[in-house]
């Protein structure tokens, strides 16, 4: 059974767009290297290039400060250029236990809940039913 997250950008690249489908943390740990090489400004630029971004598990790790502000950065910018999913299992008034920073996490929230369609799914995890029907 296929995640309904993966299954947004292969939607989105059948239908002819570009999708960019990346792990939060991955996406952080990127930036942060490309920071240290003096590409952010070149990584930035790729990511606004698709047409939909699919973020996924935001809240699963947190971030120093650093991680925190370039998220931010990026994600801002993004809100204005095109498509983006972000899936997380935190709702927003937990955010603050990834982000660290309680400004950057109520603007954060404002700008990426701004002019957006939130769908809150609950129930139990496909993954978990996975691992039940494995052991029986």
């Amino acid at each position: 059974m296929m995640g309904l997250v993966p299954f947004l950008g292969m939607e989105d690249c059948l239908s002819g767009k570009s999708a960019l489908f990346i792990n939060n943390s991955n996406l952080v740990i990127e930036l942060k290297e490309s920071m240290s090489a003096n590409q952010l400004n070149g990584y930035k630029r790729r990511f606004g290039k698709s047409d939909s971004v699919v973020l996924d598990e935001l809240g699963y790790a947190p971030f120093d400060q650093i991680g925190s502000e370039i998220l931010f950065n990026l994600l801002s910018n993004r809100t204005t250029v095109g498509l983006m999913t972000i899936t997380t299992n935190l709702s927003f008034d937990r955010w603050e236990e990834t982000f660290k920073d309680l400004i950057i996490t109520a603007t954060m929230v404002d700008r990426l809940t701004h002019r957006v369609h939130v769908l809150d799914f609950h129930g139990p995890s496909f993954r978990a039913e996975d691992i039940k029907k494995w052991l029986n």
